[in-house]
This record gives structure tokens, sequence and C-alpha cells, in this order.
């Protein structure tokens, strides 16, 4: 039998060996084959699309993966303390995105390439299936490419976390380019200043939680917040 890793490169190559870590494409983690909070997402049907596995935890990190902070508790704190980026969302924030997202059975969630931890701590705590995982950098020439899958597989509602530059460009080629509903959009407090960056009514309707739990929504050009 054959099976298909991960190599220190990221690109797949075949081995005669089964890996000793699965991990996550989109989100650019990895953690052990039974890691609780990837059985709980695989068993709900999602996951799976972007599942891969490593040889060992030296290949996965050269490949630009990081620990699971669920599985790899030890690991992670160690990656943790020797790289500068994003932590976790506040308990309250995470807790009013997924309240937000409830209606929907499906989702595609969608991040900046410094919210990869955001994006965890939703696939964790969400119950729904996953359609894709899909990143986008702060610049780019046109964004179409990432667009393009990110309206894939047509999901009940989208959700996304980073930096308020990206989701302003990536957005924007959204509503030239496709058919997405920024309405069927749900976002952390980072996203909800992309509404000073992005054309006007580009974010019209999207919806979202600040570190606070508050709520905010996005008008033409401004955001409406409501306090718990």
């Amino acid at each position: 039998m054959r099976y298909t890793l991960i190599g220190p490169d990221g690109r797949p190559y075949p081995s005669p060996v089964p890996g000793t870590l699965g991990g996550h494409r989109g989100a650019r983690l990895y953690g052990r084959l039974d890691c609780p909070s990837a059985l709980r997402t695989i068993a709900r049907g999602g996951y799976v699309r972007h599942r891969v596995f490593f040889a060992d935890a030296g290949t996965a990190v050269t490949a630009g993966y990081r620990p699971c902070a669920v599985c790899l508790p030890e690991a992670y704190r160690e990656w943790r303390a020797g790289t500068v980026g994003p932590a976790r969302p506040e308990p309250v924030e995470l807790a009013r995105v997924v309240e937000l997202v409830q209606g929907a059975r499906t989702v595609v969630v969608g991040h900046g390439r410094d919210a990869g931890t955001t994006v965890e701590a939703f696939l964790e705590a969400w119950e729904g299936t996953v359609l894709a995982v899909v990143d986008w950098p702060e610049t780019a020439a046109s964004w179409l490419r990432q667009a393009r899958r990110f309206v894939a597989g047509e999901p009940d509602a989208w959700v996304v976390a980073g930096a308020a530059r990206g989701w302003a460009g990536m957005s924007e080629r959204l509503r030239r380019s496709t058919d997405w509903e920024p309405s069927r959009t749900y976002g952390f407090g980072s996203t909800a200043a992309a509404v000073t960056m992005a054309p006007p009514g580009t974010l019209e309707g999207m919806r979202g939680a600040d570190q606070d739990g508050n709520v905010w929504r996005i008008g033409r050009n401004v955001i409406f917040r409501e306090t718990s």
C-alpha cells in the first residue's frame, strides 16, 4: 500500500509507510492522529478534504505547519513562545461568532495568513460542516483565485478572520467577480475595520463580534455596534 505524505517543501509525495501525524492544510496546523478536536470535526463531516499527513513533527514544522494547541499543548506553548503572531480569540468573541452562525449547516472559512489560530478555535467550536478553508495574502494582484475558491460549494454562510487590509482587498474582488453575499458573512473583530478600506457598500450587511462579545453590523460605510 502507498501513502501520500507532505514533505518539508510542503508538497505531497508517495510513501510506503503511513504518517505519524495528521494536519489541516487550510489552518496550517498538525497534531496527533487521535487528536480529539480533529476526530470530532471529522465525525461531523468536516476537515477531511483538507487532511494531510506527515512522517514526523520536524517535517511538519519545516513545511510551515504549527503544533495543535489541543493534542500537543507543550509543543504549542513552545511554538507560541518563539512566534510573534495573533493569539486565539477571546472566548466571548468566539462564542458570539459561533452563535451568529448557528443557523447555517455548511460554511466556508476564510482568513488572512496571520489568523490560523482564530480559524483553529472556530473549527473546534462549530458543529456544522466546513466545506473549505481558504486563506489569502494581505496584498495580491487580484485575489481572484482565492475568491473563486471562497464561493465554491455554495455554503450557507461564510466566516472570516484576519487583518482588515487583506479582507478589504478580498471582499472587493468577491463583490466584483462572484455571487458572494456579505449578508451571509460573519467575522471576528479585526475584520470589521475593512469597511474603511473597501469601496462603499462592499461589506454592507456583514455581521460579527468584537473582543468583548458585542455584535457589530456593517452598513454602507459605517459600523453599527450592539452592546450585550
